[in-house]
């Protein structure tokens, strides 16, 4: 009997420095802590191609060091053949979801975007976007970090049961109104 394919998911924010790595690097711990390594691949990358090829910012990898999380992480840029490849694709924030969706080439893809806070079942509704840190100091890396933290929970509870149900192509956000986005619905996209 053949393995099951790794259930993947890439986070993706601005320009793969900040807020993407810092979940990925985040997830990727919750994902082992659970007993998921080997069933579920994390990755990241960035709407745009600014930082292609950089390591993560500093400040990203100083918060993530304080709290005992391992990166390793090149920068690169979201390619819309990857969405055949992936289970999930967790935008930073309603401007990359709204990029990502647009990216997708069929509906099916485009229903693989979610934002990341909106699997924290304590964000309100209008608060669903991570904020991007890079202009601030480290007291918005270490802000970026808790939000990211709490919504990884509930991601990988999701991830888990989609897991536990394989024939499910990508776990449901909780359903809560984004005011702030108006996402194109897949019917549309035909």
């Amino acid at each position: 009997m053949r393995a099951p394919s790794p259930y993947r998911v890439c986070f993706v924010c601005t320009g793969n420095i900040c807020r993407s790595p810092m979940a990925e690097s985040v997830f990727r711990a919750y994902a082992e802590e659970a007993g998921l390594d080997g069933l579920v691949e994390v990755d990241s990358a960035g709407t745009g191609p600014w930082h292609e090829g950089d390591g993560a910012d500093r400040r990203t990898i100083s918060a993530l060091t304080a709290h005992g999380y391992e990166q390793n992480h090149t920068a690169r840029q979201f390619q819309s053949t990857w969405f055949s490849a992936l289970d999930l694709v967790i935008a930073l924030d309603s401007g990359h979801l709204r990029e990502l969706r647009a990216l997708a080439p069929t509906p099916e893809d485009a229903a693989k975007v979610r934002l990341l806070r909106a699997y924290d079942p304590d964000t309100a509704p209008d608060a669903l976007d991570v904020p991007d840190p890079y202009f601030g100091g480290p007291d918005d890396f270490e802000a970026c970090l808790e939000m990211i933290e709490a919504a990884s929970e509930g991601l990988l509870d999701a991830v888990s049961k989609a897991l536990a149900a394989r024939d499910t192509p990508a776990p449901a956000a909780p359903a809560a109104p984004v005011t702030s986005v108006t996402p194109t619905a897949p019917e549309e996209s035909a």
